[in-house]
């Protein structure tokens, strides 16, 4: 095994939240995914909320589901 050093910013060691001086490679890239998956969901919630689709309920939710699939299903 290979050892690397990776200096970061306080913040970014605080934002990833890595916990520990000696970390994993692959602890690290599965923190890195994890905070760019969180930054996306917060954007889709953005989205989601600009044009009204926070507001749906479920019944209306699968009926849109349904109308979607039942569109291309007949073409």
């Amino acid at each position: 095994m290979r050892t690397i050093q990776i200096k970061v910013s306080e913040t970014d060691f605080q934002k990833y939240n890595l916990g520990d001086e000696d970390i994993k490679f692959t602890d690290l890239v599965e923190a890195i995914h994890r905070e760019y998956a969180r930054q996306a969901l917060l954007a889709c919630n953005e989205i989601a909320e600009k044009v009204g689709l926070s507001n749906m309920s479920m019944d209306e939710i699968n009926a849109e589901i349904k109308a979607t699939r039942d569109a291309k299903n007949n073409s």
